[in-house]
């Protein structure tokens, strides 16, 4: 049977979770040989807007987001070696940012950590739930404790 899994995209959101996640996707790309790419998405931070014009401190502050993100993938990305793997910061809604880029580098599965929230947090939805229902490929969501 042909290798199932051979680019794992993993989204990162600098929680404690992120530990367990990544030791579940190292597990996976070690028994895959699989290559592993580090997402983090910059969720879009609600500006004023005059004249349909972002003011430069929202645009500043955006990039300076971006920038330190990726600081801390890198930072991720050496515990991972010497898994093969790159890293990778967008802009947007978490989930629908993620499936994107799986497509894109055509992931074959995303790991995705999941907090198990209840009531409220459960009726507005959670990242993990909506990658699930809009991806393409496999998802494994890692139980988070």
């Amino acid at each position: 049977m042909a290798n199932p899994y051979s680019r794992l995209l993993v989204a990162i959101d600098f929680s404690d979770a992120d530990k367990q996640v990544l030791e579940r996707a190292r597990q996976l790309a070690v028994q895959h040989q699989a290559a592993i790419t580090l997402l983090h998405v910059v969720e879009y931070l609600p500006m004023a807007y005059v004249d349909e014009i972002p003011p430069l401190e929202s645009v500043e502050f955006s990039k300076a987001l971006e920038e330190g993100a990726l600081k801390n993938l890198r930072a991720l990305q050496a515990e991972l070696q010497p898994l093969q793997g790159e890293v990778q910061v967008v802009t947007g809604m978490a989930k629908h940012e993620v499936v994107r880029v799986a497509e894109e580098i055509g992931a074959d599965l995303i790991v995705i950590g999941s907090h198990g929230r209840h009531g409220i947090q459960l009726l507005l939805g959670s990242t993990a739930n909506g990658v699930l229902h809009l991806a393409k490929c496999d998802v494994l969501a890692v139980r988070v404790r």
